[in-house]
């Protein structure tokens, strides 16, 4: 066997390993399981291990909303609490059936309520780089256990930017695929026209192999589409051709912490460098409206995905001698704070006399949204600006402000509300900590994001392992 440095490992040198009988799968998820043992109880990136490898290839970890049969998926709720699952989500049938072993299930924030894994049930975890700082979220368990070396790959799932923040938070490649490329079927559902499963790792080639393995039209999911060409795994630096527009509003909104402006501005001249046409553009409607839009819809949605919770069926349920007392206690005693602002805000905006008002208009906001994305693409082949304004904060820093929390993803929604693929990577450092740069592009683009990121980052050259842990 060879020894492991899972620090350094990516998916493909683990898989190469395998390829050449220097290890086998069973070894290398040992090792992982080492590493999560060792490491893991200072980042608590995972809320449950698997202790045998079943399959044959790269070990990987799912977020904890990734319905796993036998496995516990509490979707980081008390309210599913003992949870297992009779069934495998379509993306975990899919890996299973490529021959990656399951690791465990990484935490969360509840629901996938949240921007920094601070809303979990069962406690926050820490970022990689300073565990006195946030992941980010909501699929910071993920990003925090790839970052970390306690998985070479994970799958997330992001509905306003919960793969592209935590991943630009904690130095790590993720990709928020075009919506309807990736069954939702078996996730735990948050908001539905928005969720979409996405791959978290440490290289755009690793991202973009775990992508092909997931996507995929799925007859248990009729949102779904076949692509409409095969996931390329990129290939080389020259990016001569393609133009790169950079939205005024997604580079300079309030917010954006000089160290993250430097750090995107350093690596859009090195596209420059690499042969692509840079050039000014402009997304005021979307910024201007994006998140008040997603806040309207997103707890609408919640609301009705969320009322299946009642202690009934399956879960947590409170002791009671009524029914409806049952029903109330159950949420009241399972659902943290961030679920039930959500589901009060949603059910508030889907009643009667109000609907119209606030989630029609919302969903007709969220067509002029598309459509100025779509204008833009009629010049550029990608968008490029900061994943997020700032970069990991305190533990502790936004618990007690939602709306400051809120804004972590101001940069990450509006291309979420229309659809399309983004993809973040990271571009250097500020205050010792990682800057993740987004591309997004237009539908089914997976492959151009896929191209410009492997060029960029290699590039860039970017260290993925975290300074401390070195």
């Amino acid at each position: 066997m060879t020894a492991i440095d899972t620090l350094r490992l990516t998916a493909d040198d683990a898989a190469a390993l395998i390829a050449r009988g220097e290890t086998s799968a069973q070894e290398l998820h040992a090792a992982y399981r080492s590493a999560i043992d060792e490491r893991d109880p200072e980042i608590h990136a995972f809320l449950t291990t698997v202790d045998e490898a079943e399959g044959v290839g790269v070990p990987i970890a799912f977020k904890d909303v990734i319905s796993t049969r036998g496995i516990e998926t509490t979707a980081g709720s008390k309210i599913l609490a003992g949870f297992r699952p009779v069934y495998d989500a379509t993306v975990a049938a899919r890996c299973k059936d490529a021959g990656l072993p399951l690791l465990g299930k990484t935490n969360l924030d509840e629901f996938a309520m949240g921007s920094s894994t601070e809303n979990s049930a069962y406690g926050p975890s820490h970022n990689p780089w300073d565990p006195a700082r946030v992941p980010g979220g909501s699929s910071g368990g993920s990003a925090a256990a790839v970052a970390a070396g306690l998985a070479p790959w994970a799958l997330g799932s992001d509905t306003g930017g919960s793969v592209k923040q935590p991943a630009a938070l904690c130095g790590v490649v993720g990709l928020r695929p075009t919506y309807g490329t990736v069954s939702r079927s078996g996730i735990v559902a948050f908001a539905s026209s928005l969720d979409q499963v996405g791959p978290v790792a440490r290289t755009v080639r690793d991202c973009a192999y775990l992508y092909s393995i997931i996507a995929g039209r799925d007859p248990c999911d009729t949102t779904t589409v076949e692509l409409p060409q095969a996931v390329e795994l990129p290939e080389g630096r020259e990016l001569r051709g393609l133009r790169i527009g950079i939205p005024k509003e997604l580079n300079e909104a309030e917010g954006i912490e000089p160290g993250v402006a430097t750090a995107v501005q350093a690596a859009i001249a090195k596209l420059e460098e690499l042969g692509a046409e840079v050039g000014e553009c402009s997304l005021p409607l979307s910024v201007e409206y994006g998140m008040a839009c997603y806040y309207l819809i997103t707890p609408a949605e919640a609301s009705s995905n969320l009322a299946r919770y009642d202690g009934v069926r399956y879960g947590y349920r409170a002791d009671a001698a009524e029914r409806l007392e049952m029903y109330e206690r159950t949420r009241d005693e399972g659902f943290g704070d961030e679920p039930k602002r959500r589901i009060m805000v949603g059910t508030y905006a889907l009643s009667a006399g109000y609907y119209e008002a606030y989630y029609g208009q919302a969903q007709k906001v969220r067509t002029v949204i598309k459509r100025e994305h779509d204008a833009l693409f009629e010049t550029f082949d990608a968008l490029v600006s900061p994943t997020s304004p700032t970069v990991a904060f305190a533990l502790g820093a936004r618990t007690a402000d939602p709306l400051a929390m809120y804004l972590s993803d101001l940069l990450t929604i509006p291309s979420c509300m229309a659809g399309l693929p983004g993809l973040s990577i990271p571009c250097g450092l500020s205050e010792g900590v990682p800057v993740g740069l987004q591309l997004i592009g237009p539908q089914f683009a997976e492959n151009a994001l896929f191209r410009i990121g492997h060029a960029l980052e290699q590039a860039i050259g970017f260290d993925p392992v975290p300074e401390r842990l070195r």
